[in-house]
């Protein structure tokens, strides 16, 4: 078996193999080094995962076509590439980001976020049935245990048993659409099962197996209506590990709808017109309700999770429009997303260790008390709400011309009124940290930046405004990465 193995099949899997060598590596210096040295872990963590993503961008870049790997149960392209390298770094983000968290100096929460990325790299690249669910297994698994980290807080518990519930629910009913689509064609490969149906195979099949397909991503990317989890979850569930489901895994969602509803049904131009309304109305009403629900947050770890379920909805319209300009503008939007995002997170951590507490009130006096705190929380927080020149805005105008491009006009008016929305809870939580003042003792107190969570900051922070005023590299990559989808 191991003899039928080409070269190029090994180029389409560096980073899944990077991972698991940087997992075992992880576990030996774990049991090796004593607890004085485990906070190094986190270095090693995000060590590691720059040199696999280094690795990605030079030897696994592909080069021209497509090709298929491992009897087709890969696909090597652009599409891979670019999400597995935006998994890559919010790996390396999130360790920087748990490095000063000292329940998480434990080997294996860096091991199992490790093997949750190693799931959502394969998420991005698999083409086959069994493939999709092994990876979406593997992504999901190690984050309902990390969800459910802190086993002496009431709510992480709490947090890891809803996660699982729900996602053990949902994968199952994704399992059995899968199962229908075997059922009906015969074949586990998305591309061949295109085909089939592409002959004049029945409507009605397809129409099933795609909502059944629908509810388990519509999890991942906690979409309405299967976002209820969110919540409950965002906020029981240690901050850190928040902040890589959040970006991370909802990525890893979208990596799986675009590859399997665009890549998949494309050439099936009446299939879309059964699958694409439900997906519409679910974008509609996935922004609407992550926006309105988050106004009324005083936790702001619950406002960052209505803020993301919004914000799955602002990145499904550049899916419906069925064209690879909506592709170019949800794989854009995703990267720009995830950067803000893991920058607020990283500030929410910083905060809570010193003041335990995620209410938004508390941040009152944030900007006397570490005024590149709260310029850095300002930025991100306005790259979120879309507010130019940074990349936030150029995410949103791209979604917006794309869906009015495919005709969608008013779904684009419906997403520019939720951005409104979305803007008056982002600086609702700006005017508290620079409008209102806390108690003079407690502004006399600063609040120190280490290093890692300093280069974390700037990383991301820098990225979205730079990506802003110079968003083309970016575009272009996203671009091609579409381009490979269809």
């Amino acid at each position: 078996m191991f003899t039928q193995i080409q070269p190029a099949d090994l180029m389409a899997i560096i980073p899944e193999i990077g991972l698991v060598l940087l997992a075992f590596l992880v576990m030996i210096y774990d049991l090796v080094w004593p607890k004085s040295r485990k906070r190094n872990l986190g270095f090693l963590t995000a060590g590691g995962l720059a040199i696999i993503t280094a690795l990605l961008l030079t030897l696994g870049y592909p080069d021209g076509e497509a090709s298929s790997a491992f009897g087709g149960m890969i696909r090597h392209d652009m599409a891979a590439v670019i999400f597995q390298t935006i998994f890559l770094v919010a790996a390396a983000i999130t360790s920087l980001l748990s490095v000063d968290v000292e329940k998480l100096r434990g080997g294996e929460f860096f091991a199992l976020l490790l093997i949750s990325s190693l799931g959502m790299s394969l998420m991005a690249s698999a083409t086959d049935l069994i493939m999709i669910y092994v990876a979406f297994e593997t992504t999901s698994i190690p984050a309902y245990i990390l969800a459910a980290y802190f086993r002496r807080d009431a709510k992480s518990p709490e947090a890891g048993l809803k996660y699982f519930l729900f996602g053990a629910f949902s994968s199952t009913i994704m399992l059995y659409g899968f199962s229908l689509l075997y059922g009906y064609t015969g074949t586990t490969h998305i591309y061949t099962i295109a085909q089939v149906f592409a002959m004049g195979g029945p409507d009605a099949p397809l129409l099933v197996a795609a909502v059944l397909v629908i509810v388990g991503v519509g999890f991942k990317i906690s979409a309405v209506p299967f976002h209820f989890w969110a919540p409950d979850v965002y906020e029981g569930a240690p901050t850190p590990v928040t902040a890589f489901v959040s970006t991370a895994s909802k990525t890893a969602g979208f990596a799986l709808l675009l590859r399997f509803f665009l890549a998949g049904t494309v050439g099936m131009a009446y299939a879309a017109n059964d699958w694409v309304p439900i997906l519409t109305a679910m974008s509609v009403g996935t922004m609407t309700l992550g926006n309105l629900l988050a106004i009324w947050q005083t936790n702001i770890k619950r406002l960052l999770a209505y803020s993301s379920i919004a914000h799955a909805g602002y990145a499904m319209m550049g899916v419906v429009a069925l064209t690879s300009a909506g592709a170019t503008a949800t794989i854009f939007y995703l990267a720009g997303y995830v950067l803000a995002n893991l920058a607020v997170f990283g500030i929410v951590i910083l905060f809570a260790n010193l003041s335990d507490s995620d209410e938004i009130k508390d941040y009152a006096g944030l900007s006397r008390r570490s005024p590149y705190l709260a310029l850095a929380m300002m930025f991100a927080l306005l790259s979120l709400a879309g507010i130019p020149p940074l990349v936030g805005f150029f995410g949103k105008f791209f979604l917006f011309q794309a869906a009015v491009e495919a005709h969608l006009t008013w779904l684009a008016i419906i997403g520019v009124l939720n951005a409104i929305v979305g803007l008056y809870y982002y600086l609702m939580v700006i005017r508290v940290m620079y409008l209102f003042r806390a108690e003079p003792e407690v502004e006399a107190i600063p609040i120190p930046i280490p290093r890692s969570y300093g280069f974390a900051l700037v990383v991301c922070v820098g990225s979205t405004i730079v990506l802003g005023i110079y968003a083309d590299p970016l575009y272009r990559w996203a671009s091609q990465a579409a381009a490979a989808l269809f």
